[in-house]
């Protein structure tokens, strides 16, 4: 029996969830969510000397984007010793590429060793945010009661609400249907007939693991991705103790993965000819893993590599050549109770249906739910387009902060460094606001226009504006997730507050004041 628990984590931690019994009614900072943004904001913040704050958790269990992703197979595709705090570097990764069990556990030992665990409210759906102008604080309701806060941190993320497709009769099926990230462990997909819809970067993970035990499964493909090999081993154990005893080490072999990493910026940003090479490697694995012209033709992607996420896969392509593999690329035009119908015509009949079609990144649902100044939704001040002063702050709504907000994602390297780069930049404004007696800062409008300009002036040039569509665009067209350039970069430009693009107001401000 094939029940895909291999993955699979308890959602509940033994003896810590008391903490939602008493609601919390005022806090300095409240903290959305504790994946990676928010754990890590938290933690920087007991170590910089805050402890009046509480973290919202929606769940009961920690981790974020890594406690909700459980499908089969499921890993990172930046290497492990980089895809971690610098301030908490684990020696014990167990290889290059650390699976999803491995990092929630790291994720939880953080919360833990750090002493964040009595900050967490768990069970905690944020389901909206106000800013008071009068009182100048955030209020906060939530499945838990409301709370009120003089600064709202957003750690949620931007791979937190799933996504499904707009096909007709998408309701109508009778059978079995998931998205990957809620996936159904209870349910065997033992000699069922599987439609995987979606080749993202959880498809290519979890198709190799399913294919052996499904009777048959229908790929539907719209947009191959370019795959290169992953090259997967497991760190071995003299090498784990070598970095236990000496943390410079590891240090070192992180820093060789950041640098490597970096140089692939050039080609994404400022010399697309440099992506050639890796186009060629990609290639290369294609045609050394699919023989069949037919199928290598379906396979092979028709835009330049980055403008999509490139994709790290060493048994995705065995997996499609087996016998049991039919990869479609004609368009689904309508799901009927046990078939799906392409446009061609053709009626595949099907037992489940899986999603693999990626998360709500440029419209989520979280900024119809913040109300900033003037009862101003976030959602409305980005009717044209999310933008925030380096992914941070918006205008118009004071003592909001963003991690990993607009602009800030990247497509070659490591998220946690942009996330540790935006937590310097709010812990200076905290420092800032507590060494001035300041009790509400907000970005300066004409701030926020001209750094979002720059940001889409730079975008034009790059491998990610280059015409292919992807989850990095908004519905308008523009690049609202990536950043254009090097994330050192980023770093060096978020590493201190900068006072001078903000209006500050000092405590005791009255309510009626002018800009």
């Amino acid at each position: 029996m094939f029940h895909v628990s291999d993955n699979h984590q308890p959602t509940t931690l033994p003896h810590e969830e008391a903490h939602t019994e008493v609601p919390i009614r005022h806090v300095h900072i409240a903290i959305l969510g504790t994946g990676f943004s928010g754990l890590g904001m938290a933690i920087r913040l007991r170590q910089s000397g805050h402890h009046d704050f509480v973290i919202l958790e929606k769940a009961s269990d920690i981790g974020g984007t890594w406690r909700d992703n459980t499908y089969p197979g499921c890993a990172c595709d930046i290497p492990s010793h980089l895809y971690s705090f610098s301030f908490a570097l684990n020696p014990q990764w167990s290889h290059t590429y650390s699976p999803q069990r491995e990092i929630q556990s790291y994720l939880r030992r953080c919360a833990r060793r750090f002493g964040i665990i009595p900050h967490i409210q768990w069970n905690s759906t944020m389901l909206n945010a106000t800013w008071s102008e009068a009182d100048q604080y955030w209020q906060i309701t939530t499945t838990q009661g409301q709370l009120f806060a003089d600064i709202l941190i957003l750690g949620n993320g931007p791979l937190s609400e799933p996504s499904l497709p707009s096909i007709a009769g998408i309701a109508d099926f009778a059978g079995v249907t998931f998205h990957s990230a809620q996936w159904r462990h209870d349910y065997d997909l033992t000699n069922k007939r599987v439609a995987v819809i979606g080749t993202g970067a959880s498809a290519i993970q979890f198709v190799p693991r399913i294919q052996p035990h499904v009777s048959h499964l229908s790929l539907f493909l719209r947009t191959p991705p370019w795959i290169i090999p992953r090259m997967d081993h497991p760190i071995p154990t003299w090498q784990q103790t070598l970095f236990s005893l000496l943390p410079l080490a590891q240090r070192l072999e992180r820093a060789k993965m950041y640098w490597l990493r970096e140089l692939t910026a050039l080609g994404f940003v400022y010399k697309p000819a440099m992506i050639e090479k890796g186009m060629l490697l990609a290639r290369q694995h294609l045609e050394a893993h699919i023989s069949d012209p037919i199928l290598r033709e379906k396979l092979t992607p028709t835009y330049t590599m980055g403008c999509k996420r490139v994709l790290l896969s060493d048994d995705f392509y065995p997996a499609l050549t087996q016998p049991n593999v039919e990869v479609i690329t004609d368009r689904i035009r309508a799901i009927q109770a046990h078939s799906l119908i392409t446009e061609d015509g053709q009626e595949h009949a099907i037992d489940t249906i899986i999603y693999a079609t990626g998360f709500h990144v440029t419209d989520s649902q979280l900024p119809q739910c913040i109300y900033g100044r003037d009862g101003l939704a976030l959602a409305s001040a980005w009717s044209e387009g999310a933008q925030a002063y380096f992914g941070t702050t918006v205008a118009g709504f004071p003592n909001l902060f963003l991690l990993i907000g607009p602009n800030t994602g990247l497509g070659h390297n490591s998220m946690v460094f942009m996330i540790e780069s935006q937590i310097t930049y709010i812990l200076d404004c905290l420092r800032t606001m507590k060494k001035r007696a300041l009790a509400v800062v907000e970005v300066q409008a004409d701030t926020q226009e001209t750094f979002n300009a720059e940001m889409q002036l730079r975008m034009q040039k790059t491998v990610w504006n280059s015409g292919c569509a992807s989850w990095y665009l908004d519905a308008r067209g523009h690049n609202t997730t990536v950043w254009p350039g090097f994330t050192f970069e980023f770093r060096q430009r978020t590493r201190h507050f900068d006072p001078h693009h903000y209006t500050l107001l000092p405590q005791h401000t009255p309510a009626n004041i002018t800009h």
